[in-house]
């Protein structure tokens, strides 16, 4: 047991004891998600892990950082918090394999006002959850205790994610070709973005969270903290099914934003409107806050948390490889010769 301990540090408002009582909490949780390539226990100044090369000519090491946004804000007010952790891997790991790379680490990092071990442990669960759902190692965090810069009961969460392709295999948009299939994977909800404008319409300090929403079937809170996808597992076995080209995690700037970034100069992604499923969170959002719906595919993923370019006669096979690894995906229109972007119609 350690023997730190500071009265003039903690009667500035850091308690060093309370950090060491998290850590021993969230151990357990960080154990499920160790791989046999991690060389070191939680604790040390930095994370190791030793990478099995089988099968890779030539390593591309693929980085990814990101934040749970001010969906946090959800978290605060339901006084919930061991789901976020599982929005933070997602927002990086998604990104990731859209490279075609398989996640192999990820750290968090956990800046809060006060730092109550339990509350610490909580949302660390919900990052081992996440990393359990994507085959990746959690490594390692920081948790930073920051009084007078986060009030008492709030925090700010990040994460970091590595992963590993072989550089013959990556997915680029010049992979790309005009009559390429756009597969959608469905979203969960919301995910973790938007919440600005979400938190805005539904005037969210006010709302009563927990009333139940008959066009939801469950309350307002409940859906909004519903945790972003994984789709790492899922993007991994379409790949290896082949024909996949490009893969687009839709984030922040919804369809108009990131689909482009999948696509080559020269060709547009085609998308019939009404074979999009969008889900009932969004139906509400836009009736709520009239917004147009230019807007509405221009901030959410609107039922669409990843899109993948396959070719033609690959697709049948994607198709089955995510329908077995547990995803909605369905077809949802093609690459046609013109200005790279989106046309809805």
């Amino acid at each position: 047991m350690s023997k730190s301990f500071s009265e003039s540090y903690r009667a500035a408002g850091v308690d060093v004891t309370a950090g060491y009582r998290a850590v021993d909490l969230m151990k357990r949780h960080v154990s499920r998600t160790r791989t046999p390539e991690v060389l070191d226990t939680i604790g040390g100044f930095g994370g190791m892990l030793m990478p099995d090369l089988t099968g890779i000519a030539k390593p591309v090491l693929v980085s990814g950082t990101d934040g749970v946004g001010t969906k946090l804000k959800i978290a605060f007010l339901m006084d919930k918090h061991d789901t976020v952790g599982i929005d933070c891997v997602a927002m990086c790991v998604n990104d990731v394999v859209c490279c075609g790379a398989k996640p192999l680490l990820f750290l968090d990092y956990i800046a809060l006002g006060k730092n109550v071990p339990e509350k610490v442990a909580e949302i660390v669960s919900g990052v081992a959850e996440g990393c359990v759902q994507s085959g990746c190692a959690l490594v390692g965090g920081e948790t930073a205790e920051m009084p007078g810069f986060y009030p008492e009961d709030e925090y700010d969460l990040a994460g970091f994610s590595v992963g590993i392709v072989d550089q013959a295999r990556i997915l680029t948009p010049d992979l790309c070709r005009k009559g390429d299939v756009l597969i959608a994977l469905a979203s969960s909800g919301v995910h973790s973005n938007g919440f600005s404008l979400v938190r805005k319409v539904f005037d969210i300090e006010k709302a009563d969270l927990n009333a139940y929403e008959s066009e939801l079937g469950r309350g307002l809170g409940e859906t909004l903290l519903t945790p972003t996808k994984l789709y790492v597992k899922a993007a991994l076995a379409a790949i290896a099914a082949g024909g996949v080209r490009s893969i687009a995690h839709i984030t922040g700037g919804g369809f108009y934003e990131n689909i482009p970034r999948a696509l080559p100069e020269g060709l547009c992604a085609k998308i019939e409107k009404q074979a999009v499923e969008v889900l009932p969170i969004f139906r509400l959002i836009q009736k709520v806050g009239g917004i147009p719906e230019r807007d509405m595919f221009n901030t959410f993923n609107m039922g669409v948390g990843m899109l993948m370019t396959v070719a033609k006669e690959k697709a049948d096979g994607v198709l089955s490889a995510l329908r077995e690894s547990g995803e909605h995906a369905y077809v949802i229109g093609e690459l046609a010769q013109g200005e790279r972007g989106v046309e809805l119609w």
